[in-house]
């Protein structure tokens, strides 16, 4: 059993290495995207609307959890790259629909395809039940981290 201390160091270590987690992954999504005309940000973009469907800016933007001012300059880059398409949207003028067009689709499709590919290998030599344990560890953290962050707002 871990003393209170020893728990709590690798709680923090935890928590801390999820930025060179995440630059890692960053780094080997952008390299996937070679040749793609995609940023790792545009990428975000058509996994979105791919998942989820046509949406309103406002709505990736809750979905990555990203500011919407922000994610209007990443969906701006999908429509003149032509990965995505604008929409009306019935509810608001204001505020059109994104959708992606065919080749965004199949594009974003191809590249989630090979990403599910590598994710696979570098679980080969892990068990279902630690994946599964340390998804659950890391949900728990962050909703801990976002309800604690919200609470001083």
């Amino acid at each position: 059993m871990y003393s209170v201390n020893m728990k709590a160091e690798h709680l923090h270590q935890l928590i801390w290495m999820s930025r060179p987690l995440m630059q890692a992954a960053e780094a080997c999504v952008e390299a996937g995207l070679i040749g793609t005309n995609l940023t790792v940000r545009m990428r975000a973009v058509l996994e979105m609307l791919n998942k989820y469907g046509a949406q309103t800016v406002p709505e990736i933007a809750a979905r990555l959890e990203i500011k919407r001012q922000y994610v209007q300059i990443m969906c701006n880059e999908t429509l003149a790259s032509g990965f995505t398409e604008q929409r009306a949207n019935p509810r608001h003028k204001r505020s059109p629909i994104l959708a992606l067009t065919d080749h965004g689709r199949t594009l974003i499709e191809e590249i989630i395809s090979r990403e599910m590919k590598l994710v696979e290998e570098i679980g080969g030599n892990l068990s279902k039940e630690d994946i599964a344990t340390a998804l659950e560890v890391v949900l728990a953290v962050t909703d801990s981290l976002k309800k604690r962050a919200g609470d001083r707002e």
